[in-house]
């Protein structure tokens, strides 16, 4: 039996006397979504950067797959979207994905078919895909930010905050998109804002307040029948 995707034991990151993150443990299951939520501030990006070796921990330790988050073949069974996405101003979006795809070793032949089926699955157009990164809107960026992270078709996800700056149409076909990923058997560990399209996507959800734990269990449990994410959410954090 495979080690679970993602185990993290006692995480601390501190910046100086602050501590971001503190002795935070939690786990992913084969399949699952992990939604994470808390007021700014909260710890939510730390704690994914942290995992993703882009921050190293102070404490605590971190599993994937059962192996060290620093190990080569770890990292390419892993997808990152960031927050603020920092492509290439001279690279179009098609030009963005044959570059991540060369990265992951795919042929030329292979990488151009991965580029043109990712656009197709994020619903970037050919007139987008011919376009340089730099001018894509918001709405755009998230697009091609989610297909560079499913380019090697990772089995652990990381999304920070994928829904961020869409509008509705825009949240409805995002939300539809990780649906899809988490049906096809991806994990899936994001943070947002939009604590109604967490509860709609996650099967658990890890709630941050100044780097602590407030809450972390299956939506189903955490959310009372007739109340929602958002009634829970200010309730914990009024209690904090």
């Amino acid at each position: 039996m495979e080690a679970l995707p993602l185990t993290v034991t006692d995480l601390t990151r501190r910046f100086g006397e602050q501590t971001a993150v503190d002795s935070l443990s939690f786990s992913v299951h084969a399949g699952e979504v992990l939604g994470i939520i808390g007021p700014n501030g909260a710890g939510k990006t730390t704690t994914i950067k942290t995992v993703l070796g882009l921050l190293h921990p102070d404490a605590g330790t971190i599993k994937l797959f059962g192996g060290n988050p620093t190990s080569t073949k770890v990292r390419a069974r892993i997808g990152y979207m960031p927050e603020h996405p920092n492509f290439g101003a001279n690279l179009t979006g098609r030009e963005l994905l044959e570059f991540v795809g060369a990265l992951f070793g795919l042929s030329k032949p292979d990488r151009a078919a991965r580029a043109q089926e990712l656009l197709t699955l994020v619903g970037l157009p050919e007139e987008a895909a011919g376009k340089k990164v730099s001018g894509y809107s918001k709405g755009m960026l998230q697009r091609i930010g989610l297909a560079q992270a499913l380019v090697n078709k990772p089995d652990l996800l990381f999304l920070d905050e994928p829904m961020d700056g869409l509008d509705p149409i825009g949240r409805i076909a995002m939300k539809d998109l990780l649906l899809s990923i988490k049906a096809s058997g991806t994990s899936v560990v994001f943070n947002s804002h939009v604590l109604s399209d967490v509860a709609a996507i996650s099967d658990r959800v890890l709630v941050l307040h100044k780097g602590k734990t407030l809450a972390y269990d299956t939506v189903a449990k955490l959310v009372p029948k007739g109340e929602s994410l958002e009634t829970v959410f200010l309730k914990l954090i009024q209690r904090a």
